[in-house]
This record gives structure tokens, sequence and C-alpha cells, in this order.
């Protein structure tokens, strides 16, 4: 790191069981009518009902947009704008996983400083006015988004995803409640998961990491190896769902302050391209680029190893290292996560994107953070190998 450091992250976070009962009142203190930001299948949970009901308590009004499909995308934004202002709303609550809370940090930010979300990719356009007052509320562990001052909203004219990073992006308050992550199918639970592994294993061996990141980081990566497979195998587990929501959130706002690395500069451009949801393309790319990075970044890796395999503390970091690739490979198999060819993606379409893609995974500015800096092409050759990249030697999964 530098010479100092700077740490980020919301003004409140309650998080544990039940704390999605402080919605109503972490409103009430910052407005009287909230627009809440969220999709259909939360609305199918009785979710939304149930934060209309803590607003009521409070007195405060709200209403609803549903328009989050998919990947947040800049629509998704200039509708949920166009809601905010036409019912004269003055708080934000996002309900729901990543691509909520994203579109949600997005109008938070252009409400009251103007112009089209991607004006701010970049810096080219900074937030210099307080956005609107925000609260996020994950139903998912795994983005940390709720923790974080950065989204990452796809543009539609040229298929790119835009990772926008500015101190504004920050939501106010962050509700992080494992009840409302029960609901999750294992297919989710388990791309999420391995989501949120990635954010706290690239967090910790960024080039930018940080005492307090390293902290969080290390905390998070525990959490996670040691519950994400009971969440996975038994939804209902509500332990496991509480170490996987909380490790997701110190995931969160561990890489938010590290920056990501090679992983999340790659899996942008598939997400847009080929509109694979962020947490499995994450997923997707995890073993393969840990098998590139690690020679540059043994004595972190090995602390994950040491997570994988407690009683390890006579190995050396070299072994260590190497049973931190080989788990979090083995991990991937035993969660069903697809390679790229196993989601369906045409392979002609897929080389056909590879330079475009890796361009796209440069201009991000993530894979200069990387322990192993890549050139174009050793990105490109990454992404060929990823695409019926074998788990194991002998299964591909998926296929």
């Amino acid at each position: 790191m530098e010479d100092y450091a700077v740490f980020r992250t919301p003004g409140t976070i309650h998080y544990g069981r039940k704390a999605f009962e402080k919605v109503g009142v972490e409103t009430a203190a910052r407005g009287k009518k909230a627009l809440i930001i969220s999709d259909k299948v939360i609305q199918s949970l009785g979710f939304i009902n149930e934060c209309e009901n803590f607003l009521l308590e409070e007195k405060v009004e709200s209403v609803v947009y549903l328009g989050v499909e998919s990947e947040p995308t800049d629509k998704y934004v200039e509708e949920a704008l166009e809601l905010f202002e036409k019912e004269q709303c003055d708080t934000i609550i996002s309900l729901g996983g990543g691509s909520c809370i994203d579109t949600a940090k997005a109008v938070a930010v252009v409400q009251t400083n103007g112009g089209y979300i991607g004006d701010y990719m970049g810096g080219k356009k900074l937030a210099v006015k307080s956005p609107v007052p925000h609260i996020s509320i994950p139903t998912t562990a795994g983005t940390g988004s709720e923790a974080t001052d950065a989204t990452i909203i796809t543009n539609t004219t040229n298929n790119v995803k835009m990772m926008i990073k500015q101190p504004a992006f920050m939501p106010d308050v962050a509700i992080v409640d494992p009840y409302l992550t029960v609901s999750s199918p294992p297919t989710v639970t388990a791309a999420t998961g391995v989501d949120a592994l990635s954010h706290a294993i690239e967090a910790y061996v960024s080039r930018r990491a940080q005492p307090m990141t390293d902290m969080l980081a290390l905390s998070a990566m525990e959490k996670i190896v040691g519950s994400i497979k009971a969440a996975y195998e038994d939804g209902n587990n509500i332990s496991a769902r509480e170490a996987m929501a909380l490790g997701s959130l110190q995931a969160g706002m561990a890489f938010t302050n590290a920056s990501v690395c090679l992983v999340h500069g790659m899996s942008r451009p598939i997400g847009a391209l080929f509109h694979v949801p962020h947490g499995f393309s994450n997923a997707m790319l995890l073993p393969a680029v840990l098998e590139f990075s690690k020679e540059a970044s043994i004595s972190r890796l090995a602390d994950l190893g040491r997570f994988f395999q407690p009683n390890t503390s006579n190995l050396s970091d070299e072994k260590a290292t190497d049973i931190a690739v080989e788990a979090v490979k083995n991990l991937c198999l035993e969660l069903k996560i697809p390679n790229l060819k196993g989601w369906g993606i045409d392979q002609a379409a897929f080389e056909t994107a590879i330079s475009k893609m890796a361009g796209d995974a440069l201009a991000s500015g993530s894979p200069q953070n990387n322990p192993k800096v890549p050139s174009k092409q050793e990105i490109e050759e990454l992404y060929l190998k990823c695409y019926d990249y074998k788990f194991t030697s002998e299964n591909v999964v998926g296929s």
C-alpha cells in the first residue's frame, strides 16, 4: 500500500437476523416517500409487501419499480429515475440482488447530479452533490454491493459493462438479514457464494490491499469457506446463511477499498456480451485466474489454502497455495458451477468476441490490480482456456 489509505463504508450497517425490520426507522429518518427498486421475483416472495408494511409503521409512503430483470442497464436507470421524479419521492430503497442495488445507486446519483449514468465512468463527471438517501437491502449473499461505492451498469448502445466508482455511490445504510437469503435456490446460492469468495480473495491479493481490507478479507474467506457448502446443501440452515451474509458483507467492504482484480475485469465483458449473470461468470473464471496468478501471490494464497485445510500450519506456503487453487476448483465442481461451454455460449461467437472482451477488460482497470498483471494476449489466452475449463482433470462441469 501507499503511505496512507482511505477506507469507506455505509454510514450505518444493520446485520443479523431480523435486521430487515429496521428499514422503516432508517427510511423515516431520511424522507417521507421512498422508491423501492426491486424485481418481480422479490415481489413474489412477499419481501416487498413486508418492506411496505415496515415503512407504513413509520408513516412513510412508497412506490415500487420492478423493471430490473437481469444485469443492470442504463435503461433500468432511466425508467426508475422517471418514476422517482414522477412520484416525487425523496429516498430510495434497493431490495434484491446486486442488479437492484446497482440500479438504485445510479438513480440516487443521477437524480441530484444530472446527466447520463455513463458520464460518471472513469471520473469524467464527478458527483459533487449529495445523492438521494439510499438504503440497500441484499437478498443474496454474494455481491456485497450494499457496502461498496461502485456500480456496474451496461451501456445498451455498445454492450459495455460500465464500472463506475465514486464515493457518492456508497449507500447511506446497509441492512443485511440472513432470513432474506433463505429463499435463494441452490444454483444462486452457489454462484453468489463463489462470487463473494472471489471478492474476498481479490481484495486480499490486490496490489491496493491495505491492513483494514486484509482484516475483512481474511474474515470473509474464513466464513465463506466454512459455510458455503452447508448453505448450498440446506438452504434453511440459518447459521450457514448468516455466516455467508456476513462474509459477503465483509468481502464487499474489503474489495470496495482494495479494488478487485483480473477475475472481475474478465467477467464484466462476458456478462455484457453473453448475458451471463455476474456471480456465475466470476465463479467460472476464478479457478483459472488463480492458476495464472498464484506464482505472484504465494504467501497470500497460502492463507486461503489453510482455511480450506486448517490443520496444515506445518506446510510450506507453496504447498498451501497449491491446496488453495485445487480446493477452489473442487468447490466449483461440488457446487455444480458450469464452465462457459456448459452455460451454453456458442464457441464461434465467443472466440470472435475474445479480442473485444480482452480490450474491455483492460480498459476497466481491474486487471492492473492483479498480483500478476496480464497482457492483452494473456487475457485472450485465459478466455480460451476458460471456455471449456476442467475443474478437475477428468470432468468438464456442465457438459
